[in-house]
């Protein structure tokens, strides 16, 4: 592919040295820049009235030009976090784009955007409180007092369509699910209101629970494990990270409980590679140390055979023996091991439910740790159950809980939340854009060129061994596997083990390979026809790269000439947030953390999680904790806002998602003063607001806080 010919549009503010407004636009398109709503990449532009926005690939900075009529009135750097103007410039110039260029990685973790993009598609699912599940269907400008306002439009079952006041923004939740389309609610059948009361009710009971056990476990009595040795804190001492103050207060909390007679039962969670394994580690050698045996239950045998490694080169020096229980190992070391368990030989044993077989018999188990307790069975969560009377237990998962669920919990559920990536992680750098071949083949090259390993998902079992063939043409020294459902348990974990292993350079797989599974040397991740994801499979999938110290890469790829639907084109446009924004992110968590509360809370409560949304479900939950603990909610003191002070002309703001930001914004006004700095990144971002809003604007900060 040849390179476009440089040529430089240069704009110098003394002496008036730039194109007009008209030409301006004309070049860049002409330049190859691609026309945006929100200018949050490299080699894009967008044009919102006066201003025009234009990210150079040569800057560090986008730059934001504001004419009147034909002379520039304004030139600044702005950031595309925030959208918010930097430094002001005197000239600047810029090239054409270079269709060869290096492409653009970005890190999603660090952003936070909501304020800037509403998180409602037109067409998205949406929980109203007073009339239940329905779909956002954008706004529309009606008349109200002899002046034109913006109604939301929700439209229900049947033609039911409600235009919702503005001020009832805040009663408006996105219904987020992870499979199932929701049911969407009718005016007319009162099946919402009763939904709602049942739900609530179920809450008030699950609080009243969650009270009783407390109370109960308060009055059991369990082992009292003894305080820190000398050998504890060698052990401590030999980590080779700095822990992270998360990790440290788990740490703490954890040793607290154990050395008190009551059992323990606390939940750890955390992101992937954010440390779980050293804090449950640190916990079991306190454990032996008190002459208790412990046992370490996992998923997947791989799992196993991955923390034998890891607490086996630990504990070995200090005179401790580790064992693992798992389909990998023969039958004669196996009963070996159940003999060492009984004559208290075996100090830690690791591996899958077949800890929990009958035939096992401990002399003398004083604690448990179960990873990713979820994913065990019914009958084994009901074994668990007795054992937790009896010994320490901790449960570790990767799936996070809500922050509000956290705190409301608090107090009532013994948990640790491991929020802070270690210092030696690095951010998995990702790319999100169409799919060709050119950049497929140049990241895979790239990878194994530093002796590393690439994952690629493809899900689609009928075509993934053509892209087998695909690349062994283009890479014929790599060694290539597929992975898919079709491969028994056996064969799929035998795959994991040669990758592991690294006896693969690349494996294509569908979905089916599961989280969690350590393999530091697989940094590049190529996600195939993305469109066909949800975001929150886009962020596990992306948390299986960047396990080590090593940077990793994330390729999040599209079909370049399907025709989309409307639904795959926002669910791109959300997942092209995603990686320039962030505000993917925190969608792409809030879609975890419906599992991770279902997982919490148990099957029953996953029901009326999707009965009422989540966002309405957490209310509820909270106001009745609250109320079993016997604490008044106090509700949000926010500036009483009417609705035709609110509205903003379309044609100073177009897009219907960034109005929406705007409107919560001013909804959650507490001090009058805020509505300076809302004014003030108007101007900024769309140029001189229209008299109308100046005069709104001053009449809400007349009103009372």
């Amino acid at each position: 592919m040849t390179k476009l010919r440089k040529e430089s549009i240069i704009i110098e503010l003394k002496g008036n040295k730039y194109p007009n407004y008209n030409s301006l636009i004309t070049r860049l398109i002409d330049f190859g820049y691609t026309r945006v709503n929100m200018v949050l990449d490299p080699d894009e532009f967008s044009v919102r009235g006066n201003i025009i926005d234009i990210y150079p690939e040569s800057h560090s900075h986008p730059i934001r030009i504001e004419y009147d009529d034909d002379m520039i009135d304004r030139l600044n750097s702005f950031d595309t976090h925030t959208q918010r103007s930097l430094s002001k410039l005197k000239n600047t110039s810029f090239s054409k784009v270079d269709i060869d260029r290096k492409k653009k990685f970005s890190k999603p973790e660090t952003l936070h955007s909501t304020d800037l993009l509403s998180e409602f598609f037109e067409g998205d699912y949406i929980v109203h409180e007073k009339y239940g599940i329905g779909q956002f269907m954008g706004l529309e400008r009606k008349n109200f007092l002899n002046k034109e306002v913006e109604y939301i439009v929700l439209k229900y079952h049947g033609d039911d369509t409600v235009f919702v006041p503005l001020t009832q923004l805040r009663d408006i939740y996105k219904y987020s699910y992870n499979n199932d389309l929701p049911k969407v609610n009718s005016l007319n059948d009162g099946a919402w209101k009763k939904t709602r009361a049942k739900v609530k009710k179920s809450s008030e009971n699950l609080a009243k629970d969650i009270f009783i056990i407390q109370k109960l476990r308060i009055h059991q009595k369990g082992y009292s494990f003894k305080e820190d040795t000398v050998r504890q804190l060698e052990l401590e001492g030999n980590f080779e990270h700095v822990l992270t103050k998360d990790q440290a207060s788990s740490i703490v909390e954890i040793k607290i409980d154990m050395e008190k007679s009551k059992p323990m039962d606390r939940l750890i969670c955390g992101d992937v590679g954010y440390g779980k394994t050293e804090v449950i580690l640190r916990a079991a050698f306190k454990a032996l140390e008190s002459g208790k045996q412990v046992a370490l239950l996992v998923p997947t045998t791989i799992l196993a055979e991955q923390h034998f490694k890891i607490f086996n080169a630990r504990f070995k020096p200090f005179g401790y023996t580790v064992k693992v229980l798992s389909r990998f190992r023969q039958k004669g070391p196996q009963e070996e091991t159940m003999k060492e368990l009984k004559e208290n030989k075996c100090n830690l044993v690791i591996g899958t439910h077949r800890i929990l077989n009958k035939a096992i018999e401990f002399a003398d188990l004083g604690l448990i740790l179960i990873d990713e307790e979820q994913r065990f069975g019914v009958s084994h969560k009901e074994t668990l159950k007795r054992f937790k009377k009896l010994v320490d237990v901790i449960s570790v998962s990767a799936t996070p809980i809500p922050r509000t669920l956290y705190m409301s919990l608090t107090g009532t559920k013994d948990i640790s939340v491991i929020a802070t990536p270690p210092k030696s992680k690095k951010n998995v750098l990702t790319y999100v854009g169409p799919h060709y071949d050119n950049i497929v083949n140049k990241a895979i090259k790239d990878e194994l060129k530093r002796k590393g390993q690439v994952f690629y998902i493809h899900n689609r079992i009928q075509s993934i061994h053509s892209i087998k063939i695909k690349l062994l043409k283009q890479h014929p020294e790599a060694i290539i596997k597929v992975g898919h459902g079709q491969l028994n348990e056996k064969e799929l974990q035998e795959l994991l083990v040669d990758f592991l292993n690294k006896k693969i350079d690349i494996l294509i797989s569908t979905t089916i390979i599961e989280n969690g599974i350590d393999i530091p040397n697989v940094n590049t991740i190529i996600i195939d026809r993305a469109e066909q994801f949800g975001l929150s499979q886009i962020h596990q999938l992306r948390g299986r790269v960047g396990r080590s110290d090593i940077q990793a890469y994330a390729y999040i790829l599209y079909s370049k000439n399907k025709k989309l639907t409307k639904k795959a084109e926002d669910r791109l446009q959300a997942i092209r947030e995603y990686g320039s924004l962030g505000s993917g992110y925190e969608l792409a968590m809030k879609d975890l953390e419906i599992r991770g509360a279902g997982n919490l809370l148990g099957k029953e409560q996953s029901g009326h999680i999707v009965s009422v949304g989540f966002g309405l479900y957490c209310k509820l939950l909270e106001h009745s904790i609250n109320e079993a603990k016997g604490i008044t909610t106090k509700s949000k003191k926010y500036i009483d806002v009417p609705m035709d002070l609110i509205t903003i002309n379309p044609q100073y703001i177009p897009n219907i998602r960034e109005r929406l930001s705007i409107y919560r914004r001013l909804l959650r006004l507490q001090k009058r003063d805020d509505i300076k700095g809302i004014l003030n990144e108007l101007e900024d971002r769309y140029g001189e607001c229209p008299s109308e809003i100046y005069e709104n604007f001053e009449a809400i900060s007349s009103y009372r806080e």
